[in-house]
């Protein structure tokens, strides 16, 4: 019996599912962040080898690796030398997350995908091979409608109201108290001195959630621009692909399960009536598992 491995390396978490060759799934590991631009190619090395160290079963034949912010050729080549030397067996294939969200939730093999974690992008390929992307450039140039975007924005829209250039809100107290920190001072501190990580920054998006389902204007505002930034990327994806028939899209990502009125946002601002929309119900990781499935001889 020949066996596979998939992986989920996301902003901030990887998720690594092993597999016999019928795709049943063997054993599982989970550990922390692997975007590489984020943490960099020692922090994908430690991170794979964690999630490694922690599965039971034989090596596998063949692996796939959905890892954030390997985007580009040049730098799939470079983490490809690393994992090999990991032991992620001989046919081994790194793609970006958001092609192993699509195929997780595509089942006909072709659509959109829109990811929307600790960054965001929006991912497609037709029937006749054909992708494109929207998005996907990092935290410092993009990831418009994540919930990196949403934390920072939230920080910044409540700095904003604290020196009267806009409008009163309820982040600033839902920010003081759930982070433990005076506003402005102790927020700015917290930003700039301690180097946070952009997961960091990330996990307020509850706190956005939360004041707008208490009726708060300035957080029903940032959910509903950030749902525009995920439906225009959507669109570009579609209109590059000419997807004009029935096609799936899937949303894949935590922040659609931390803030589910960006998801409601979303679908009323999608002006693609022909797209059969569906949030991923499994890992995305379980994509990584089909496309190391196809590697197998």
């Amino acid at each position: 019996m020949r066996y596979v491995l998939g992986i989920d390396a996301g902003g901030t978490k990887t998720v690594a599912l092993l597999a016999d060759e019928d795709g049943v799934i063997t054993s599982t590991a989970a550990g922390g962040g692997a975007n590489l631009q984020l943490h960099g190619l020692n922090g994908v090395e430690h991170a794979i080898k964690s999630v490694l160290d922690q599965l039971d079963g034989p090596e596998p034949s063949a692996s796939c690796v959905g890892l954030a912010g390997s985007g580009r050729p040049t730098e799939r080549r470079i983490v490809t030398g690393v994992l090999r030397d990991l032991g992620l067996g001989p046919s081994l294939s790194v793609v970006h997350d958001a092609e192993i969200a699509l195929v997780a939730g595509a089942s006909r093999g072709a659509g959109v995908a829109v990811v929307a974690g600790t960054g965001s992008m929006a991912y497609g390929k037709d029937f006749d091979g054909r992708s494109a992307r929207s998005g996907g450039w990092g935290h410092l140039l993009g990831d418009e409608g994540s919930a990196f975007w949403l934390g920072r924005e939230a920080i910044r829209l409540c700095l904003e109201s604290d020196d009267g250039r806009g409008p009163q809100t309820a982040l600033t107290e839902l920010l003081s108290h759930g982070l433990q920190l005076d506003i402005p001072d102790g927020l700015i501190s917290w930003v700039y001195n301690d180097k946070l990580a952009p997961s960091k920054i990330a996990a307020l998006l509850p706190l956005v959630q939360k004041a707008a389902e208490a009726g708060d204007s300035v957080a029903e505002c940032l959910i509903d621009e950030a749902a525009d930034h995920l439906a225009r990327a959507a669109h570009a994806v579609a209109a590059r692909l000419e997807l004009g028939s029935r096609f799936q899209l899937v949303l894949a990502g935590g922040a659609f399960l931390g803030c589910p009125l960006l998801e409601d946002a979303f679908r009323k601002r999608l002006l693609l009536p022909e797209a059969e929309v569906s949030r991923l119900q499994m890992e995305p990781a379980f994509g990584a598992v089909k496309l190391a499935l196809e590697l197998l001889p």
